[in-house]
């Protein structure tokens, strides 16, 4: 615990620095890369937070059992909608989180996930063979980017075929920022909760292979799951598994498509593209802003700074991934980058589950892109996800 004498506190910033369009960085970084430590900020609702910028001090924060996540279910967590965040597994802490990561992560171990990798790259081969049926220009983001990710999900969680459009609307409405008001996102939620309800009876009744029924049997037989926890994770793997990875489809190919080279470097060789996937998860800013605070339970000092007891900290992990202290040439896409340790997936207790699940996704779509279509190029302007808290293309036609 800290001794120091605590002064002060600056008045907090506005934030985020940077808006939904585009993939670039706001120049405010700039001065927080120079200086290093944490700032005061103040998102569109909830309580002012200190902002981190810098690896070293998000690693601190992110494992520090010191710091509290579940604590901003008891507080005004600064957040980017009027609507509190629900409480789920990711807003827990051990050991409630770690009996429920437990259950899920078997189905998404590495060697589990690697069988389905054949599976996952004939459905992007035949996304882009029926994108060239249908001639171009096509649109990227609906015929391919989500639709590769919204497939594997599902079938993850036995959704049905039928459902899967209906889920994708409820799912844009539960990361929405502003484009739709607070009581049609509730609806939303309502909805989804009440689908995952109804599909949770069903499996009950019929079980199948899936994570659903998975799920059902340790609440039922083992007694390990309460009823909401058990909905509650149907809907985090649903908006977890499928929305940022088709986020992150597209963005990749808009960065390639942007640095020409790079694009006509993976064509040639296709075995570079983990590597490659790697840096692009590491240089694409996914979040508009940084999400998910942590809270701290007794005074301690981030970086050059005290935060006391109580204060939320928020980690900026596009910014980290910028740190130049530990990424040579930090602000270029080195697609053959050596020990490429970015933050993208969290760091800590709350590492993104379905980490292992969307590299796989990512490498099988950039290299069904590469050989199916290897003269790709955009066609037209791009629109952007306004109002999301995710930032990425909403559309993005292509021609090949």
């Amino acid at each position: 615990m800290s001794t120091e004498v605590e002064t002060e506190k600056p008045a907090p910033v506005a934030y985020p620095f940077t808006g939904s369009e585009g993939l670039e960085l706001s120049q405010s970084y700039a001065k927080l890369f120079e200086d290093g430590d944490p700032i005061r900020v103040q998102l569109p609702f909830g309580e002012p937070a200190w902002l981190v910028t810098r690896y070293d001090d998000a690693r601190f924060v992110l494992t520090d059992r010191r710091f509290s996540r579940h604590l901003a279910t008891q507080r005004d967590e600064p957040r980017m909608t009027p609507r509190a965040v629900p409480e789920s597994i990711l807003t827990m802490d051990p050991p409630d989180h770690t009996r429920l990561r437990t259950l899920v992560s078997k189905a998404f171990t590495p060697r589990r996930i690697e069988n389905k990798r054949a599976w996952i790259g004939e459905l992007a081969a035949g996304l882009v063979a029926d994108m060239k049926a249908g001639g171009a220009p096509a649109e990227l983001v609906g015929s391919y980017a989500l639709a590769i990710p919204v497939t594997v999900i599902c079938e993850l969680l036995g959704v049905p075929e039928d459902d899967r459009t209906r889920l994708r609307g409820w799912c844009d409405a539960a990361l929405s920022t502003g484009e739709l008001t607070d009581e049609e996102c509730v609806q939303s939620f309502m909805d989804l909760q009440k689908y995952f309800e109804d599909l949770v009876k069903e499996r009950r009744a019929e079980p199948r292979d899936d994570l659903t029924s998975a799920l059902i049997e340790a609440r039922d037989a083992h007694d390990r799951l309460a009823e909401p926890e058990l909905i509650g994770l149907c809907i985090s793997i649903l908006i977890g598994g499928f929305e940022t990875t088709a986020s992150e489809i597209s963005s990749f190919v808009h960065v390639l498509q942007q640095r020409r080279e790079l694009w006509t470097r993976l064509c040639a060789d296709p075995e570079a593209i983990p590597a490659a996937v790697e840096e692009l998860l590491r240089f694409v800013p996914f979040a508009a802003n940084g999400i998910s605070p942590r809270y701290a339970l007794e005074d301690m000092t981030v970086g050059g700074v005290l935060v006391r007891e109580g204060e939320p900290v928020i980690v900026d992990t596009s910014a980290v991934n910028r740190d130049g202290l530990v990424f040579d040439n930090a602000d270029e896409v080195v697609i053959d980058r050596a020990d490429n340790r970015h933050m993208v997936f969290g760091h800590g207790a709350h590492h993104c589950l379905g980490a292992h699940l969307a590299r796989v996704e990512l490498q099988e779509a950039l290299k069904a892109l590469v050989e199916g279509m290897p003269g790709l190029r955009l066609s037209g302007d791009v629109e952007w996800k306004a109002d999301m808290i995710i930032r990425a293309p909403r559309v993005m036609h292509v021609e090949w």
